[in-house]
């Protein structure tokens, strides 16, 4: 299985920005559509964003919409996420998923089915 490793999080104040990166190891980076989920507090972890193994295709949780971007770099073996206009209510610990393409459907990773998860990085957004 594929190795994840998240960084990027921190404090920032309401209407911030900060990119999340997710490197990936061990395995081959293409063959893995990838996604980032978050889970705050008390609540359950929850979809945010999936991007198909060759970035074509995009995928968001609509509360994220428009202020979220997922992209990929194959050759970084990376995956990233921009975070503009960040709420307090977006404050919660952000995971790195993969799902390797050829054992779960793309439309599967965005329910939550991966075969790989990295430890988490915290996003804690002040009012």
């Amino acid at each position: 299985q594929v190795k994840l490793v998240e960084s990027g999080g921190g404090l920032v104040q309401a209407g911030g920005s900060l990119r999340l990166s997710c490197a990936a190891s061990g395995g081959t980076f293409s063959f893995y559509n990838m996604g980032w989920f978050r889970q705050a507090p008390g609540k359950e972890r929850e979809f945010v964003a999936a991007i198909m193994w060759s970035g074509g295709t995009t995928d968001y949780t609509d509360s994220v919409k428009g202020r979220f971007t997922i992209s990929r770099d194959n050759a970084k073996n990376t995956v990233y996420l921009q975070m503009n206009s960040l709420k307090p209510e977006d404050t919660a610990v952000y995971y790195c998923a993969a799902a390797a393409r050829g054992s779960i459907a793309y439309p599967s990773l965005v329910r939550g089915r991966v075969d790989s998860w990295g430890q988490g990085t915290q996003v804690t957004v002040s009012s």
